[in-house]
């Protein structure tokens, strides 16, 4: 295969934003901040913003562009209209409370050379800010054959979250996200929903930069991903049963399914979802005790654990273990 990149390419930055004027120059100015210097940054205002657009009028950079929406769409729509106002070959998407490290960009666009799809989605580790404290995720790559969609979906062990491709770490081509734009009007799991779908496409794989480059703020406790909706996420793994297998299908209920509705104490669904789970997927032992987990272990414990844990990955990090 010929080679992908034969000289420095553009990269169109896209980061879609909403009422978040006092965070998002962070994110505009990791992604002003890049080693790779052929890069624009286009940042979509997804609604009527005068405070964001006050903001961005304080950064100084012809490299910057601003795409206004007329009324607040949500993000998939908004990184779809970034899309479709890019220049460049390559996209990257980057949240407005993210930031990217300075060799993200020129990190994986030299990866470029090494792969061997015509559509390679490139990813890599992040650090993850929670309130447990940071974590590196994701913990691992894929194993060869490994499906997506149990890399993405299954929990191995009691660890955690093992498989991430988060969308603040993705860079694609423009062509791909126009074939497969972000699902419209999807309020969670959009970067799951995406990378299934375009990785069911012919001719997409998944790479990673085994590097950290990004670092991803998830300590508020009001972002939509962290917002308890079991029955948005129960209808979501419903509609995607055909994208998933049965192993995926069983751990996402117990998991991801299971927390939200633990979160809001909805035990009327206790048994129904682990009968779901059981009948439609591949259950195993270990997602019924991180089911139970989740019911019965105090959120406080579970937290402490999880700040343990996290210790423990930095250390190993310094350690060259990652």
């Amino acid at each position: 295969m010929t080679a992908l990149v034969t000289s420095e390419p553009l990269v169109s930055a896209v980061i879609p934003t909403h009422k978040r004027s006092d965070i998002l120059p962070r994110a505009v100015q990791s992604a002003l901040s890049q080693t790779y210097r052929e890069i624009e940054v286009l940042v979509v205002i997804d609604g009527p913003d005068a405070k964001t657009t006050r903001a961005l009028g304080q950064i100084n950079d012809p490299r910057m562009r601003i795409v206004q929406l007329d009324s607040n769409l949500g993000g998939g729509d908004a990184r779809n209209a970034g899309v479709s106002e890019a220049r460049g070959e390559w996209i990257a998407f980057l949240d407005d409370d993210d930031e990217w490290l300075p060799e993200k960009i020129q990190r994986q666009i030299s990866m470029l050379v090494s792969v061997s799809c015509d559509d390679p989605i490139i990813s890599c580790r992040f650090t993850a800010r929670t309130r447990s404290g940071e974590h590196v995720w994701p913990s691992r790559f894929p194993r060869p054959s490994e499906p997506m969609s149990e890399y993405l979906l299954v929990r191995q062990g009691m660890r955690g979250i093992d498989g991430f491709v988060a969308t603040p770490t993705i860079l694609t081509r423009r062509s791909l996200l126009r074939r497969v734009p972000f699902q419209s009007g999807l309020k969670k799991h959009q970067d799951w929903d995406w990378v299934l779908r375009a990785t069911s496409q012919p001719g997409v794989g998944v790479f990673f930069c085994p590097e950290t480059l990004a670092i991803c703020h998830m300590e508020a406790s009001d972002s939509t991903s962290r917002q308890a909706n079991w029955e948005f996420s129960l209808q979501w793994i419903h509609a995607n049963r055909g994208r998933v297998t049965a192993r995926a299908y069983a751990s996402f209920i117990a998991t991801h399914v299971g927390w939200q509705a633990a979160a809001q104490r909805r035990w009327r669904v206790f048994f129904p979802l682990l009968w779901d789970a059981f009948q439609h997927g591949a259950l195993r032992a270990v997602d019924v005790a991180r089911y139970l987990g989740f019911w019965f272990v105090p959120a406080a414990c579970r937290d402490q654990i999880n700040r343990r844990r996290g210790l423990s990955s930095r250390l190993a990090a310094g350690a060259g273990l990652h």
